[in-house]
């Protein structure tokens, strides 16, 4: 497989690695690396799920932080490194080739700011169609993580009252949120993400605290139409 080197998005300056005709970073990375809040006490930053590291590309232009981002799959993981190396952030970002529950022997415990994730969207049932493409199925599909146990690895390296933002879909939304609640997370903060007026939520982001208290707060609705790479790529499996 061919990889390319393209823009990222339109933040000047920097690149990403990616494979031409198959595994590419999407929008919904770009939200969630906005989303996330970024205050003066925020100096470790982890991403699971990284991909070839659009989120913590992304944030590196908005703080300060250290980020370590976590990929299972080789090939994508070499994609990560790349373009961290091509932006000369390898002393801000960097990349494991390791799983999420191996998150403890890279990262100490109770000792990160806050979490990001992008994980895969879709449970794995008798019913799912998988992509026959194994890094897109990988990316898709709950197949080597789930949305428990990246709560869990969260959990484990979170500080006290730190945050874990994840994007997912909005069906999914009422599970996450008892899994949340499980590990004792609370929801702080919702915001739906739309593809035109009149039309159901394709996406939500979500910042989870650990311990935290009640007290939610919805933000405003955002349309991805007004981004110009949006192609509709949350639609369907």
């Amino acid at each position: 497989m061919a990889n390319v080197k393209n823009d990222l998005f339109d933040y000047d300056g920097l690149q990403i690695y990616q494979y031409e005709d198959s595994f590419k970073f999407s929008l919904d990375s770009i939200l969630l690396a906005e989303f996330v809040e970024v205050k003066s006490n925020l100096n470790s930053i982890v991403d699971f799920c990284t991909g070839n590291a659009p989120v913590p590309l992304i944030l590196s232009t908005r703080c300060d932080a250290k980020i370590y981002g976590f990929e299972i799959q080789p090939n994508i993981f070499n994609l990560a490194k790349m373009s961290v190396a091509t932006n000369g952030l390898g002393s801000r970002i960097e990349i494991y080739n390791a799983n999420l529950k191996e998150a403890l022997e890279y990262i100490l415990p109770e000792s990160v700011d806050a979490v990001t994730c992008n994980p895969p969207y879709f449970k794995v049932t008798s019913k799912s169609i998988i992509n026959e493409n194994e890094e897109k199925a990988i990316a898709r599909h709950e197949l080597k993580t789930t949305i428990e146990e990246i709560i869990v690895s969260a959990k484990y390296i979170l500080k006290n009252k730190a945050p874990l933002y994840i994007v997912h879909r909005p069906e999914r939304l009422e599970e996450i949120t008892s899994i949340l609640n499980k590990y004792n997370f609370h929801i702080k903060k919702l915001q739906f993400i739309y593809a035109g007026i009149n039309k159901n939520a394709i996406m939500v982001l979500i910042k989870a605290v650990k311990n935290g208290q009640l007290g939610l707060k919805v933000g405003p609705n955002l349309d991805v139409l007004k981004y110009k790479s949006y192609k509709g790529i949350f639609e369907g499996e």
